[in-house]
């Protein structure tokens, strides 16, 4: 995959008003270009580990960022969680839990298996926007991810 076209954000998310304001927050922010969507947790980890339908990727082909819904259809954030930070080869792409789930134990599950950042989605759309927009500029402009040997 050339660097021109490569995916930078996976968004995992199976509700369609929250992902159509999560892509609208990103592409005011002029931060929409390469995202892929996932709509279940089956599908994340299918295109994470270059599976099924995404065979043609390669794992080398880095993520900067995924954007993680917990509540999620066939496999549940915490095991895409579970299985991306237990794999030597993604454990150090970074992965945002954004949910709507402020339940105590998912935000401690979260960081005992690896979450980068637990961030509980706003209701307000303004602060909605605001919240995916900060996200985006520091993990795709600001972060320094480590370089990985292909």
């Amino acid at each position: 995959m050339n660097e021109s076209n490569a995916v930078e954000v996976l968004l995992v998310e199976d509700n369609p008003d929250d992902l159509e304001l999560t892509m609208r927050a990103l592409r005011k922010a002029n931060l929409a270009n390469r995202i892929h969507v996932a709509r279940d947790g089956a599908e994340a980890m299918e295109f994470i580990f270059c599976e099924g339908a995404h065979a043609n990727r390669r794992i080398t082909d880095r993520l900067k960022v995924v954007l993680l819904d917990l509540k999620l259809p066939k496999v549940d954030g915490l095991a895409v969680l579970k299985r991306i930070k237990g794999d030597p080869r993604t454990k150090t792409t970074p992965v945002v839990v954004l949910t709507s789930s402020k339940e105590q134990r998912d935000v401690v599950e979260s960081y005992q298996l690896g979450v980068n950042s637990y961030i509980v989605k706003p209701v307000n759309f303004d602060r909605f926007a605001e919240a995916v927009r900060d996200l985006g500029l520091y993990w795709l402009l600001l972060n320094q991810p480590p370089k990985l040997d292909d």
